[in-house]
């Protein structure tokens, strides 16, 4: 015979009296400069690339309940490669993962270029 449980003491409680839940900047800092080496990965197999995100969390109550984030981040791109293509991808990808992962409404992604690499180019050698 199966027991029936009294509904628990939360269930009375309005929803906006609960409390909330609040994503930390640096998780969504990790998700994104992951969600950005996802996609350097998959636009290019193989090739040297790193990505590292910064973030400003915005909270605002009339937006999804954790809030909006602006994205700023910065990537390694191999050279020659579709630059404009490649930022794309990665802004695309990275706005996707952010919202689904962490249930946060990108209102913004920055995606800077640090660096080019080259396989023909030595640590020495420069691009004038």
């Amino acid at each position: 015979m199966a027991t029936v449980s009294p509904p628990s003491a939360g269930a009375d409680v309005p929803a906006g009296e609960r409390g909330a839940t609040r994503v930390a900047d640096r998780v969504v800092a990790k998700i994104a400069a992951r969600a950005a080496r996802e996609a350097l990965r998959e636009a290019a197999p193989g090739a040297p690339g790193d990505a590292h995100a910064t973030v400003t969390v915005a909270h605002r109550d009339v937006h999804p309940p954790f809030g909006e984030a602006r994205l700023r981040i910065a990537v390694e791109l191999p050279y020659p490669a579709p630059i404009g293509a490649r930022c794309g991808l990665v802004r695309r990808h990275v706005t996707d993962r952010v919202r689904a992962l962490a249930g946060m409404t990108v209102v913004e992604v920055a995606v800077q270029v640090e660096r080019l690499n080259s396989p023909l180019l030595t640590d020495r050698e420069r691009v004038r």
